[in-house]
């Protein structure tokens, strides 16, 4: 089917956009093909250093004929969905020598993981963690070691920030490997049951934890469709997995099989590579990529938080995307996926109903992405319609379904769950930001209410426990944006307003600060741009304004005359922080741009 007129738009738009920064940023990968660092340009004792600890490797390193594989890795067996990595690069040493390749733990990088530090100061740390990822993969890979990297991660922040600092080596192939999800556990809708009865007192901290140990049970990703599980799809939908990789579980031969071909294809798509196909990263992520990223997490429900992230993506490889874009793609993609928070199931059984395989397979059929991308492994995207299998013992890829295997969680684009991709840009008096409309009931699509000002999460839980909520509100939580405090995700607002909700009040949500990418249920405009700290709008709302949000007409203001809105002085910004480390990023929060250019202050510190 021929593209879809609005996907060629915008995809138009994005080209024009980005000419200039996209040429640069060609001429940059180019020239670090051409005469960028590499083991035949290291002095001897460059080299040296280089295979010292490479033990039965050492002599094909040394060698300097063989292709060398640079292992970044987010491990630790803190992270759930980390914990499976690492025996990885031990076993993909051995891969390595059966395609005559050598592969080396170029570095590792941090970490971080949202469920543990979520409502407390850590949180303020975790959007910056992407950068410090960045950053991070930036230096394992400078040493010029490598002809090719793997990079082994899955969660919120990893993903983007692998992909932020590889994509200024972009001359280098690159597959991302995942390790899959865990195995299913509570329903998601029960456990946000007893977060809420938790929340207003019913149930108990024993209680809880049982929930939430039933929910959160062994190795791999948390099962709720959030921003890991939605890193997964984009990948798939770029092209930067080996085809249906994303939600195979840990510790399977299936998944031991897609590992072992990841490393076998890297060999073969290197510069030098012995199948004379070079597919490096730059030119794998180019405009068509990144606005098949965008349908996809629009078409599947997937998180909030990508807003954000999809921008620096695109930033660090001369692309620039914008919020008005997500809006109208989302005008014109299907929901065609009905998973945790938007629906009932998790990310297993949408796996079981077609997956990755089936979503892309009616994405192409629809017209709504990017055939014709470079991608890591096949001819096309069309090669990432398909489902792996094993058939004794060797892997092979087979057609996705024709028809969805359960329609309650996906469905065709000729028969979606909701006619749009629900991820709306808001914008008014009050700024621009993003709101999800696919978790919430379109009666509660528009909330005009009096506000109540908070700035700090803590305190909107203190005035629910209060009593100080029970009424139609529209909670204001400010000055938690990437300058203001690193603009932490405020997950723990979901349960009390999610009570209020229940209770038969009209609730919404105004914040500059972010959510989980599960949240759902209680309309909310997040990333509100420009952010309170500097002076933003939002600065200037005083408790029982009346603002009004509609996600129908996109609109997002305060109720004010606006002379006298203006003529306000902006509320005081709080104090500097200290503890948990906050202290040392201070300088990440000097200098980071606005949510909208993906709140990155290594990207508008380089000017990128």
């Amino acid at each position: 089917m021929s593209l879809h007129p609005t996907v060629e738009a915008v995809t138009a738009r994005i080209v024009e956009r980005s000419a200039d920064s996209r040429r640069r940023y060609l001429d940059l990968v180019a020239r670090e093909a051409d005469k960028g660092l590499r083991r035949e340009a290291l002095s001897c004792s460059n080299l040296a250093h280089g295979f010292a600890g490479a033990e039965e490797d050492q002599a094909t390193i040394r060698g300097g004929r063989s292709f060398n594989i640079g292992i970044v890795t987010a491990y630790n067996d803190m992270l759930s969905a980390h914990q499976p990595y690492g025996r990885y690069p031990e076993q993909m040493k051995v891969w390595a020598r059966e395609a005559g390749a050598t592969a080396q733990v170029a570095g590792g990088v941090p970490a971080m993981c949202d469920g543990v530090t979520q409502g407390q100061s850590s949180m303020e740390l975790s959007l910056f963690s992407r950068d410090t990822i960045a950053l991070s993969t930036a230096i394992a890979l400078s040493h010029g070691m490598f002809e090719g990297v793997a990079m082994l991660g899955i969660c919120d922040k990893i993903v983007p920030g692998l992909l932020m600092g590889a994509l200024r080596f972009g001359h280098l192939p690159v597959v991302l490997v995942p390790a899959g999800p865990m195995p299913s556990g509570l329903p998601n809708k029960e456990k946000q049951r007893i977060r809420q009865l938790h929340a207003e007192g019913k149930v108990g901290e024993k209680e809880l934890l049982e929930a939430e140990s039933a929910s959160y049970h062994s190795p791999g990703t948390c099962t709720f469709y959030g921003t890991a599980n939605s890193n997964q799809m984009m990948m798939e939908l770029m092209g930067l997995h080996m085809p249906g990789a994303a939600f195979v579980h840990p510790a399977t031969e299936l998944r031991q099989q897609l590992t072992r071909a990841a490393v076998h294809q890297l060999t073969r798509i290197g510069k030098d590579g012995g199948a004379n196909d070079w597919r490096p990263l730059g030119h794998c992520v180019d405009e068509k990529a990144i606005v098949n990223a965008i349908v996809g997490l629009l078409a599947t429900g997937g998180s909030t938080n990508h807003a954000i992230h999809l921008p620096a993506i695109a930033r660090a490889a001369g692309i620039l995307i914008d919020w008005e874009d997500v809006d109208a793609l989302s005008s014109v993609v299907p929901l065609i996926a009905n998973v945790y928070p938007a629906g009932a199931a998790d990310v297993n059984q949408f796996h079981e109903a077609g997956g990755m395989a089936y979503t892309i397979a009616e994405l192409l059929r629809a017209g709504l992405v990017h055939r014709d991308i470079l991608t890591v492994a096949g001819e096309s995207l069309a090669d990432y319609a398909l489902e792996p299998d094993l058939d004794d013992g060797q892997l092979v890829w087979r057609p996705a379904p024709e028809t969805s295997r359960d329609e309650t969680i996906l469905r065709p684009a000729a028969a979606p769950f909701r006619p749009d991709g629900g991820l709306r840009l808001v914008q008014g008096n009050l700024g621009r930001g993003s709101f999800k409309t696919s978790a919430v009931d379109p009666e509660r699509w528009t909330i005009e209410a009096p506000a109540r000002v908070f700035e700090d999460q803590a305190a909107v839980n203190a005035a629910f426990k209060a009593g100080e909520l029970d009424r139609d509100v529209v909670v204001v939580v400010r000055f938690q944006g990437p300058r203001a405090n690193g603009m932490p995700e405020l997950h723990k607002l979901t349960p009390p307003l999610g009570v209020l909700q229940d209770r038969g009040f009209r609730v919404a949500l105004v914040t500059d600060g972010r959510m989980s990418g599960a949240s759902g249920k209680v309309p909310a405009a997040i990333h509100m741009t420009p952010e309170a700290h500097g002076g933003g709008p939002l600065a200037r709302v005083r408790d029982g304004d009346v603002i009004r949000l509609c996600a129908h007409q996109g609109r997002v203001d305060v109720l004010v005359d606006d002379a006298e809105f203006l003529a306000r002085e902006p509320a005081s910004e709080p104090e500097a922080m200290e503890g948990t480390g906050r202290e040392l990023f201070a300088l990440f929060r000097q200098a980071a741009d606005e949510a909208e250019r993906g709140g990155s202050p290594i990207l508008a510190a380089a000017k990128l």
